[in-house]
């Protein structure tokens, strides 16, 4: 697998990414393609990162996984996580990708976990150069997954309370107030090892408007995958849900039990195998391959 460190203009900045291409292509030969994004302040070295990029590598897929702005090894603010500006991201990281000469340009897909998956979604509803959706614990509705993840009356009056702050002090010093990542988004302490290394631990009191739900409907007629914990600690299972009610067709939406928010770090043959039977049917490597899974269909 050759593997090569690159980087991405996306808004004046340098984003930092590593483009592996699979054994074996010659020099013209294209593929179908992804896009692995990473979660809330993650980067490429998370294991929610690195473990679709291991299958989609063996499947044949080109692979580029990329730190957003200001996470990982990229440029920008530090902790500046706004959702809109990773969905520009990712549609810069698009423009790359569809430009080199292993690359089908009109078969790239994006694959995300989390914040990522919710950015994937997004970039997809907006960008019809967007071939395929793999969405992994995302979420479709800022407000309503944050008041999930902010249960109580006492906690969303926390919550709401520190974004207020955030403005006030935004308007009184022209600088954002920084605050620690698990006032934001709790994660249980048992889950917090699968964070990657160098994870941002401060951000900035932001806003909660994000609204994938109402670009998801579309995304048809390309395909879309919802995969989500049916028991998630972290972002709400209900938040893929919604997304699914509000997707055209051809979606899926596959709930597991026994795994939790990081499920792709958990590595479960079950998650996996549902990706594979989902990219052989709807969006395979090569054309061959493609031909071969009609193929096999037609004859069943």
């Amino acid at each position: 697998m050759a593997e090569e460190r690159v980087t991405i203009a996306s808004a004046g900045l340098e984003l930092a990414g590593v483009l592996r291409i699979p054994d074996g292509l010659q020099p013209r030969e294209r593929r179908a393609a992804f896009l692995v994004l990473h979660g809330f302040g993650s980067n490429k070295g998370s294991q929610n990162v690195l473990a679709p990029c291991k299958v989609l590598d063996e499947l044949g897929y080109v692979t580029l996984r990329f730190d957003m702005r200001g996470c990982g090894e990229s440029e920008g603010e530090p902790g500046r996580v706004i959702c809109l500006e990773q969905v520009d991201d990712t549609r810069n990281a698009l423009t790359f990708l569809a430009d080199h000469p292993n690359v089908e340009p009109d078969s790239i897909g994006v694959i995300g976990t989390s914040f990522g998956g919710a950015v994937a979604v997004y970039a997809a509803g907006i960008d019809p150069r967007i071939a395929a959706v793999i969405s992994n614990g995302g979420w479709g509705d800022g407000e309503r997954k944050f008041r999930g993840q902010h249960a109580t009356p006492e906690a969303w009056a926390r919550f709401t309370a520190m974004l207020a702050e955030g403005r006030a002090h935004r308007e009184r010093t022209g600088r954002s107030l920084m605050v620690p990542r698990y006032d934001i988004v709790p994660i249980p302490a048992q889950l917090r090892d699968n964070l990657a290394r160098r994870s941002v631990q401060m951000f900035p009191a932001g806003t909660i408007d994000f609204r994938a739900d109402d670009v998801v409907g579309q995304i048809a007629p390309r395909p879309l995958l919802l995969l989500h914990s049916a028991n998630d600690s972290v972002t709400p299972t209900e938040q893929s849900i919604e997304l699914f009610k509000r997707a055209g067709q051809p979606a899926e939406l596959h709930l597991f039990s026994g795994v939790d928010h990081f499920m792709f770090a958990e590595d479960s043959d079950r998650v996996w195998g549902v990706v594979r039977d989902w990219l052989r049917t709807y969006f395979p490597a090569s054309r061959a391959a493609g031909a071969r899974a009609g193929a096999l269909k037609s004859a069943g």
